[in-house]
């Protein structure tokens, strides 16, 4: 397993700041070792994933009989993932509120207030009573709480990730972009384990009582246990130095948008054939199995479960294929072989459980090599002034475009008109991938 290395003249070496504590008279800080920085951008990123797993598995198995009894399974599963799609709304308007508080009271008291929201809001959850008890004021509830936990992840943004990549050597830039986009599997393999083992111990009738609430408390846990791993980076003088030193802060929206406003649009296209994929193999499925197969939930969330894995090691690949042809490439023919994917796609699914296992597997794998570049391959056209708040609305806009209502649409259009809409889904977020691309490359001969 490959390390994460960041060479000594990027980054303040020990006997460097020792000495020049002592030449000014004051005590010496310790370094924030690269090391230290690829763990809190992992443990930031899987934290952050494991609350959205959590909620968009409970938003197929669990809110459709709780919050939604009063209507037929296919039309509570819908509005479940309707309200699932609002945290991909409230996102971006997260980022612009904690990027305002940020600029005022610093990256660690944003960082602060950003997960204690996102915990609260999981585990406020977790604690709210079923349709059968207060009515409509339950589902209202659990609106405002996904809202919350969308404006909680757009304040979550730490710019780690940035930082890694910006300081990494021309030639490894693929490796460091695809360190981020671990914390995706390793947040799906833990909450799809939860569930897994909670509907394996318990009746149908408990689990949808009160098991599915434990995994939200758990949730709040590894918060806590996050926050305080990505704070001890945040505040430390060397990162917050070595961040003003790249220009790593906010910037005005209006400004941005101003500047670098088409690249924002350009890089939120670029990510869509890997975001469009994300739902379809982690939520789409478990809607699709429950309403139309007999097929065991325990047994197929662990076939995910390896999936997730599967995705876990094609993110690792996906960083040394880039480094070997660039980011740009990779992600463009992965969206080419997305493209291929969504012509068989349907007839997996449509397939039975071997099939449909197949398309899990499959699927993982692709979403795995796309996803782990799908962020930073474009966000050099923000320059150093832009990138920290135009590579995180840019993330923002990704997921609403591409990501947001997928399971929703792909589940709405599937039971109406077939499973090839599934493959016409996947075939759209290819197509949006390859253009920007295309256009990103125009303009850039152009300039």
């Amino acid at each position: 397993m490959h390390s994460v290395q960041i060479s000594s003249d990027q980054l303040p070496s020990r006997r460097g700041a020792s000495a020049s504590s002592r030449d000014h008279g004051t005590r010496a800080h310790p370094d924030v070792a690269p090391g230290e920085i690829a763990v809190g951008v992992v443990v930031g990123r899987a934290s952050e994933y494991f609350d959205f797993f959590v909620y968009g598995i409970a938003s197929a198995l669990v809110f459709p009989a709780v919050f939604f009894p009063f209507m037929d399974r296919l039309q509570g599963t819908l509005w479940s993932f309707a309200i699932f799609a609002l945290a991909f709304v409230a996102r971006p308007l997260g980022t612009v509120l904690f990027m305002s508080i940020q600029a005022r009271w610093g990256r660690g008291v944003k960082l602060t207030i950003a997960l204690f929201l996102l915990g609260t809001a999981t585990a406020g959850m977790a604690f709210l009573p079923a349709y059968a008890r207060i009515g409509w004021l339950s589902i209202a509830l659990l609106a405002f709480f996904r809202v919350l936990q969308g404006v909680a992840l757009g304040g979550s943004w730490d710019g780690l990730p940035s930082l890694l990549a910006l300081n990494a050597p021309k030639e490894r830039r693929g490796w460091y972009s695809m360190l981020g986009q671990l914390g995706a599997p390793v947040g799906f393999i833990v909450a799809a384990g939860v569930f897994a083992f909670l509907h394996a111990s318990l009746t149908q009738e408990d689990f949808l009582a009160w098991g599915w609430r434990y995994p939200f408390f758990v949730a709040f846990a590894i918060n806590v246990v996050a926050l305080f791993a990505r704070l001890r980076l945040v505040v430390a003088e060397e990162y917050q130095g070595k961040m003003g030193e790249l220009e790593l802060e906010p910037t005005p929206i209006g400004e941005l948008f101003r500047a670098k406003g088409q690249h924002v649009v350009i890089g939120a296209f670029t990510a869509l054939a890997s975001y469009a994929l994300f739902h379809i193999v982690t939520i789409f499925p478990l809607s699709w199995i429950l309403l139309y197969s007999d097929q065991s939930i325990v047994g197929f969330l662990m076939i995910q479960i390896l999936g997730g894995f599967i995705a876990a090691g094609a993110i690792v690949a996906s960083g040394l294929i880039a480094d070997r042809v660039g980011r740009a490439r990779t992600l463009g023919g992965l969206a080419i072989v997305i493209a291929m994917f969504s012509g068989f796609a349907p007839t997996l699914m449509g397939a039975g459980s071997t099939g449909q296992a197949a398309f899990i597997l499959i699927g993982f794998a692709l979403l795995g090599l796309s996803y782990g570049q799908a962020a930073g391959t474009v966000t050099a056209n923000f320059g150093q002034r832009y990138r920290y708040t135009g590579a995180a609305l840019t993330s923002d806009l990704a997921w609403l475009i591409g990501a947001a209502f997928a399971p929703l649409v792909a589940l709405g259009l599937c039971a109406q008109f077939g499973l090839a809409w599934l493959g016409v889904y996947l075939l759209s977020g290819a197509v949006g991938t390859l253009a920007a691309l295309g256009i990103n490359r125009a303009m850039r001969f152009k300039s």
